[in-house]
């Protein structure tokens, strides 16, 4: 099989059924790590998740492409890495050209009636997430559940975002009810936490 058509195969979202409960984990991964399965494999509990979209995406608007592997090679990388039946790699993204997260959401949720999702991120994203384009709109959404990674925690929790949801967050012992409240609802998760960074591992010092 080519590589071509091996990425056709990754470029159609995958198959959910009505009442199903999908978690939506996007990210470049370039590359992706332990770090990353770790966040999904405790969204996946906690959450209480049917399927969780692995979600590689083309590129970051914050970040730049001189520096990213090919889509294909995140893609293998990503499905070497995630052995559970229950995470699915996909990179629709690239066909949908659509550039931006909130883009992305409006596209899953049209084409998905009946299904309940929640937009998962690491902390660290968190921090920047009020520089993501129309935040607001995606936190109006759907349902965000925050995995705790390595930093200063409070400093995650103090964000300009986290500030502004302040009163929508809710406690983390609800996480597994999180995808069936209404949004702006969102929850920060507590758990093991892994160093590494994709950062780091591009320069050769995985570790913090």
């Amino acid at each position: 099989m080519t590589v071509e058509v091996a990425l056709q195969s990754y470029l159609t979202m995958p198959h959910v059924e009505r009442g199903m409960v999908v978690g939506l984990f996007g990210g470049s991964f370039n590359p992706p790590h332990d770090g990353h399965r770790l966040v999904a494999e405790i969204a996946l509990k906690q959450l209480r998740l049917d399927q969780l979209w692995w979600m590689v995406t083309p590129g970051n608007p914050l970040k730049s492409r001189s520096i990213l592997l090919p889509l294909e090679e995140r893609i293998r990388l990503s499905e070497e890495l995630t052995r559970n039946r229950r995470i699915r790699v996909t990179a629709f993204e690239e066909r949908l050209q659509t550039g931006f997260t909130a883009q992305t959401i409006d596209h899953v949720l049209s084409r998905n009636p009946g299904v309940h999702f929640v937009w998962i991120m690491g902390a660290d994203s968190l921090k920047t997430f009020h520089r993501w384009q129309r935040w607001r709109h995606i936190a109006a959404s759907l349902p965000i559940a925050v995995i705790d990674r390595p930093g200063a925690t409070l400093s995650f929790l103090s964000s300009p975002a986290a500030r502004a949801l302040s009163h929508s967050r809710i406690d983390e012992s609800d996480a597994g009810i999180l995808a069936h409240r209404t949004p702006p609802r969102w929850t920060f998760i507590h758990g093991p936490r892994s160093s590494l960074s994709s950062t780091a591992i591009r320069q050769g010092t995985p570790g913090n």
